[in-house]
This record gives structure tokens, C-alpha cells and sequence, in this order.
């Protein structure tokens, strides 16, 4: 594994969100100084937190799952992410509701969901399932330390007997058969494969390695953290503040100040200036390559995740047919992802994932209102409308939301919203988001593994990468794994798991890699 070359005793972290912590936590467990900066008033990142009218609002991700690897994060600095955050495990993960009329509860136990699925489709799809499940058990041990826990050097490094057992499973197979291969149900093939949407790639093309995440959707557990999905990295930053870390709030980035290759000093929006050893860059890539000076170049331009469009909605009532987490398909769904992914269109019948975080925080809301998010997949404004068209389009495709929400079941919602708040592609777009997307690069075969952007940069002797942008990918989890992987590029601890990792000290400690000087792969 490479590692950056020189001393890497301070190291800035530039961002706050949940990569950024991550790599901040284990650089600290290393010994490292750290310095974190944030643009933002506190921090989150993706995961942030708005408040109005009395509504605490998650504006990222709404759902946790391998808390053990957030854990993992608090534990490099001998905290606990257990003792620091009350998770509630969610049953039903997800309410998944058709537009058939028919509803099914999905859990993770496996017993539970077999006796769903018997419920739901009969006795053979039982069956089916608890063979899905044995598979996806078996496609996550194969992945994870591999191909996703690691940090990627050269694409030889796939040439590993776990990739011919990755093959032997079919994992570089397509998604959508290969669930077909134990599900025969459209609606149960469904739930175990609209995640790879997560991934930014329809299930009919998506590799069927990325059956990975509904592993981790609906086999090792859904959580809820009390107080929001934002109170998640509220602890990691108090945690990295008593382990020494520096935290500097509402100060943005304006310039890397670079001599022989190196980032000396970070400058800052308030004129200060912070030197340092190494750096670690967590912001969406437009921004890093902005700082950096240059964006690398690629073979072929990065394709980008679909968006969405999210509606905040604080209301006087609820409706008892919603879940925690409520998956509502439309009746379309090969239609809906070629809308999304060639055509640019918006969803003409779409699939929507309502979440309902009072279901177990009533504290999120005014006493006797109730939270409702709404997010409805579109496309990103390089295949959709443009950024600025959605200043017009936003509010009438609120009002169509609302309208299919109220034809689905959720009668009166729209006279029940007492505040909201809505986002768009424009702001997503406005926050510094490539192609006007939270969910980043996507993930085609060209743009996984050791073909994604690297977390190491060219020319640049002490910048690492990390995010959704760069290795692993997309996703809480994934996202977590990037900031250690980050950190590993500093420190020279293992950046695989298992008994094949082999631990190379960083430069900083008593076993120096040599340096090799501008053969750092290109972060692409």
C-alpha cells in the first residue's frame, strides 16, 4: 500500500461530514495532529441539520446501517459510538407498499422475513428467499475485505482468489437476474434490488456485486439514531474534540499553499493561515479538483448518480400505514430508470422513500406535529434540467408530489403540512455537488474499485481523498471506510482486512516507505 511520503505529524482534515471525522478519529488514534476544518457552522456535511418552526431536519441520509463501522471510528480513540448515541434497531426495516394495493414488512431477522414472504407470496418465495439471504450473506464476506474495506493501487491488486470466488457467485453478473435467479415475485425483486439506485445505476445494468447493499438494507439491520441521523456526526466531532482534535467551524478553505509538491499551509476564509504535514480532502470532487488547481484527467468523463428532489414536510397529522422507513413503488420501474438515467425526464409513476423520523424521536418536532420526508429520485442536471430551471419546476413538482403522495393513501396531506422546507437539484448543485447530486460518481464497472477516483492524488505528495467521490463509494458506510482508508494513507496501517493484510508503516513512523515521487495515482 502506498502512503504519502514526508513527516505527517499535523494533518488538516478539510471537511466535517462523516468521511472527515472518520479519517479525523483514526488519525488521532495514530498520534496524529489533527486539525479539522468546516465551512459549515458545525458539523455533518451531507448529513447536516435545519431547523425551523420548532422541526429538527436530517438533510442527508436517513438511514443507518453497519453501525459497527462508525463504532469502529469512535473505538480508534478508546470512545464508543454506543456510549456516545442511543440506536433504535427498526422493525420493520422498511414498509414496502405497491401500487397493487399490496404491502409487505421487511425484516432483517430471517425467520421474521420468511414468514413475511410466506405471507406475502406463498410458500416457494419463502424458500427463495432464505436462499437470497444465505447468498447475500456470502457475496458481503467475499466483498468486504477485498474490495471494499481497501485501498487500491493498481488494478492487479483485484487479481485475488476472492475475485474468482466474487465471479464464481456471479457477482459480475446483472443485478435484476441474478435476484431473479431466487425471487420470481416483481415485487419482491424489488425490494432486494431497487438499493443498487443508491449505487446510481439501474438494476437491469448494475453489477450484481452490488447486491452488497441490500445485504446491508435488509440482513445486518436498520437503525435509528435518537435525536436524527445528524446527531451521528455531532458525536464523532465531540469525540475527535476530547481526543485532541483542533475543530475549526465557519471557516472555508480558500487555497492550499503548495512548495516542492507538498501542501504546506492550508488558508483559510477568516485569512488564517494553518500549516501542516499532510492533508486529507473530503469535499465533492469539483471542489477538491478546484483546490488542487486542476482536475485529472480520465479516458472517459464521469458519469454522475441520478438526484432527487427531498420535501421536508412538518404536519399537524400522520397516517398510520407509514413505517419508520416506507417504500413506495409506482407501477412502472424499467420505464422509471431509463427516465432517470437516459432520458433526463422526471419520473412520469415514481417510486418515492418516505421516512417518518418522530416515528421514534418525537422530540424532532413540536409537540403533536409529526416530520415527513419525501425523497423522489430525478435526474442530475447533466442528463436533466439545469440547475436554475428548477427555481420554476421545484414548486409544481412539489405540488405534483403531494398530489400522487394523497392518491396513494395519504389522504389530506396536503392540507395537513404546517412548515417545509424544499430541495432541489438547484441547491444540491449550489452546495458545491457535481452535476447536481448528493450521491456523486456513480457506480459503473469503469468507475469501481481501483477504476473510481483514487484516494491518493497525483503530484501531490501528502493529499489524500476522501468521501463519496473516491474509494469505496456511496453511502454511510461506505463513506466511513473512505475516512479510514484516508487515514491509512497516512499512517501505513493495514488498509485490508484479514490475514492477508500486511501492515507498511508510514513515513512518519520508525519504517519509512520510500518515496516515490509523481507515480501517486491519479485520483481517477
Amino acid at each position: 500500500m502506498r502512503t504519502v511520503s514526508g513527516p505527517t505529524d499535523h494533518v488538516v482534515v478539510v471537511g466535517a461530514g462523516l468521511s472527515g471525522l472518520a479519517a479525523a478519529l483514526h488519525l488521532l488514534g495514530a498520534g496524529r495532529q489533527v486539525t479539522v476544518v468546516e465551512r459549515e457552522a458545525g458539523p455533518g456535511g451531507r448529513a447536516g441539520r435545519v431547523e425551523f418552526g420548532g422541526y429538527r431536519v436530517d438533510t442527508g441520509p436517513t438511514v443507518l446501517t453497519m453501525p459497527e463501522l462508525a463504532d469502529e471510528a469512535f473505538a480508534a480513540v478508546g470512545d464508543s459510538l454506543y456510549r456516545r448515541l442511543e440506536l433504535v434497531a427498526l422493525h420493520p426495516a422498511y414498509r414496502a407498499r405497491f401500487a397493487d394495493g399490496s404491502s409487505l414488512d421487511v425484516h432483517t431477522d430471517a425467520d421474521a422475513m420468511q414468514e413475511e414472504v410466506r405471507r406475502f407470496a406463498g410458500p416457494a418465495e419463502a424458500e427463495g428467499y432464505r436462499r437470497l439471504r444465505t447468498w447475500l450473506e456470502r457475496l458481503y464476506r467475499v466483498q468486504m475485505g477485498r474490495f471494499i474495506d481497501a485501498n487500491f493501487d493498481s488494478p492487479f491488486q483485484l487479481l485475488h482468489p476472492d475475485l474468482a470466488r466474487l465471479a464464481a457467485m456471479g457477482g459480475f453478473g446483472r443485478l435484476a437476474p441474478r435476484i431473479g435467479a431466487f425471487l420470481s415475485d416483481p415485487r419482491l425483486r424489488r425490494v432486494f434490488s431497487f438499493q443498487s439506485l443508491y449505487a446510481g445505476v439501474a438494476p437491469a445494468r448494475a453489477l450484481a456485486a452490488y447486491a452488497v447493499i441490500a445485504y446491508m438494507d435488509t440482513v445486518a439491520g436498520v437503525y435509528f439514531p435518537r435525536g436524527g441521523m445528524h446527531a451521528l456526526p455531532r458525536a464523532m466531532a465531540d469525540a475527535a474534540g476530547e481526543a485532541g482534535a483542533r475543530l475549526r467551524w465557519s471557516a472555508e478553505v480558500t487555497r492550499l499553499e503548495r512548495g516542492a509538491g507538498r501542501v504546506r499551509a492550508v488558508h483559510l476564509s477568516t485569512g488564517e493561515r494553518i500549516a501542516c504535514d499532510a492533508v486529507v480532502l473530503t469535499p465533492d470532487l469539483p471542489v477538491a479538483h478546484r483546490l488542487l488547481g486542476r482536475a485529472p484527467r480520465r479516458p472517459v468523463r464521469l458519469r454522475h448518480s441520478p438526484s432527487a428532489v427531498v420535501l421536508h414536510a412538518g404536519t399537524h397529522r400522520t397516517w398510520p400505514e407509514l413505517a419508520h422507513h416506507t417504500l413506495s413503488f409506482g407501477a412502472a420501474w424499467e420505464e422509471t430508470f431509463d427516465e432517470l438515467t437516459r432520458r433526463g425526464s422526471l419520473m412520469s409513476d415514481p417510486s418515492l422513500l418516505i421516512t417518518r423520523p418522530t416515528t421514534h424521536d418525537p422530540s424532532l418536532a413540536p409537540e403533536g406535529r409529526h416530520l415527513h420526508y419525501v425523497l423522489a429520485p430525478c435526474p442530475n442536471t447533466t442528463t436533466g434540467p439545469a440547475p436554475a430551471s428548477w427555481r420554476d419546476l421545484g414548486p409544481r413538482y412539489r405540488d405534483g408530489l403531494v398530489a400522487e403522495l394523497e392518491r396513494r393513501g395519504l389522504d389530506g396531506f396536503a392540507a395537513s403540512v404546517d412548515r417545509e422546507l424544499l430541495v432541489t437539484p438547484m441547491d444540491w448543485a449550489a452546495q458545491g455537488h457535481a452535476a447536481g447530486t448528493p450521491f456523486s460518481v456513480s457506480h459503473t464497472f469503469a468507475q469501481t474499485g481501483p477504476f473510481r477516483p483514487r484516494n491518493l492524488v497525483r503530484g501531490w505528495d501528502n493529499v489524500v481523498l476522501a468521501g463519496c467521490g473516491t474509494t469505496p463509494g456511496v453511502g454511510v458506510p461506505t463513506v466511513l471506510v473512505s475516512g479510514k482508508l484516508a487515514a491509512a494513507r497516512i499512517t501505513g496501517a493495514p488498509a485490508v482486512s484479514g490475514p492477508s493484510a500486511r501492515t507498511v508503516s508510514g513515513p512518519s513512523a520508525r519504517t519509512a516507505v520510500p518515496s516515490r515521487k509523481g507515480s501517486a495515482d491519479d485520483p481517477s
